[in-house]
């Protein structure tokens, strides 16, 4: 088989049925661990729930109901399949008349080794290991930013991986806002109903989801002006922050609700995403 072929033969498979419904389950998976993480923070905001609002937390919701390791492997294999399929996207492009450009390419690659990461981490605690449980992302965090800090011009670095994770939250809300997922969604297949109600979803939650990549990185920036790993916040003490703001608890509550309307939003992209 020439490298003609075998590129042919590896783009089939690329768009084939099967990395297609393996990108639905991805999203199907995504969708279940943020609603779970916005229901950890609704408790938390309404001065219940022991378990962090992060992705540890919500493993840890989940093994504790029946059938729940089950589901965890179920939850990783999920997000193993949406990491293959972004690779493929990464490769090849995506659909669309815009799906071969660079940029589109590059975040394909990066959301490749993202939800890579995500699925080892969902793995792992599916066969036990205690380091990716709840309250992980907070430690994580710190100690990624302390070592980072202890490179040539590591606070250098810290501060501009910060403000690129900023960055980031900004994007993801704007995109949110100007509706640009609708480009990837089959909205001709979908009534007026249930265009608006992905709307809500869709617009909601990616500002959530926005905001707190946005005081993510406003945390890490802080670490790094002053030179103190401590002040990094993983993804619980993050949004535990919003807990803390003059109008109390009430904005947690918007942002729990927020991040649960991500989770039916990526059921939504189960559902109608281009593939």
């Amino acid at each position: 088989m020439n490298a003609t072929s075998a590129t042919g033969t590896a783009r089939r498979a690329a768009r084939s049925d099967t990395m297609k419904y393996a990108a639905r389950a991805g999203f199907a998976a995504r969708g279940v661990i943020h609603l779970l993480i916005g229901a950890l923070a609704l408790q938390i905001a309404l001065g219940g729930g022991s378990k962090s609002a992060d992705q540890g937390g919500a493993l840890a919701e989940i093994a504790e109901k029946p059938f729940g390791k089950v589901l965890l492997w179920a939850l990783g294999i999920g997000l193993l399949a949406m990491s293959l399929w972004q690779l493929t996207e990464a490769v090849f492009g995506s659909v669309g008349p815009d799906g071969d450009k660079p940029k589109k390419r590059a975040l394909a690659a990066v959301m490749f080794v993202f939800y890579g990461f995500v699925s080892y981490s969902v793995l792992a605690f599916a066969v036990g290991s205690k380091s990716s449980g709840d309250g992980a992302s907070d430690k994580e965090s710190q100690d990624i930013t302390a070592k980072a800090m202890e490179l040539p011009a590591g606070q250098w670095l810290v501060g501009v991986a910060a403000l690129v994770v900023v960055g980031i939250g900004v994007g993801i809300a704007v995109q949110a806002i100007r509706r640009k997922y609708h480009k990837e969604l089959k909205m001709g297949e979908m009534s007026r109903r249930t265009r608006q109600f992905v709307d809500v979803t869709g617009v909601g939650g990616g500002v959530a989801r926005g905001l707190v990549f946005m005081v993510a990185g406003g945390f890490a920036v802080a670490a790094a002006v002053t030179f103190d790993a401590n002040k990094a916040k993983g993804m619980d003490d993050t949004i535990r922050s919003f807990r803390e703001t003059p109008v109390g608890p009430w904005l947690l509550v918007v942002l729990a609700v927020g991040l649960m309307l991500f989770g039916v939003f990526s059921f939504a992209m189960a559902r109608w995403r281009k593939l």
